[in-house]
């Protein structure tokens, strides 16, 4: 049986970066992993990027729950509480995007693996808002 993995981030946006973070977090935990991902409360987007997401929570949560690798998405707390989400969750593997340095600090002492993962083709949900606000119309 494998291993349950949980990953997270804001998934606003989604694209091909974020499906290949997951396919891959997903893999981490072998054959018959179950894929948990955490996806960002708009309180804590707000907080930690300045902005509010273009899509809403809910439909942020479903649309990454309805992703082929992903065996569950949750919202996470509205405080930013990781921790809790990761005693009820109870992983065996924590999957990073190569953009969560400051929970990687955090979660290394917590005696789970943690597998900070790579960079997926070059395209962020920030360079997709840079070109919605540009001229530049051609293909990403």
């Amino acid at each position: 049986m494998g291993k349950k993995v949980l990953a997270s981030g804001c998934f606003d946006l989604i694209h091909y970066g974020h499906l290949r973070y997951l396919e891959e977090a997903k893999k981490l935990g072998g054959e018959g992993a179950e894929l948990i991902v955490v996806v960002a409360r708009d309180s804590t987007i707000i907080k930690r990027k300045g902005h509010p997401p273009i899509m809403n929570e809910n439909h942020r949560r479903a649309l990454v729950e309805a992703l082929k690798p992903v065996d569950k998405a949750i919202l996470g707390k509205e405080n930013f509480d990781i921790i809790s989400i990761i005693n009820e969750v109870k992983p065996d593997i924590i999957a990073l995007g190569y953009d969560q340095g400051d929970l990687e600090e955090l979660l290394l002492n917590l005696g789970i693996k943690v597998i900070k993962l790579e960079k997926y083709g070059n395209i962020s949900s920030s360079i997709i808002r840079e070109r919605i606000k540009s001229e530049d119309k051609s293909f990403i």
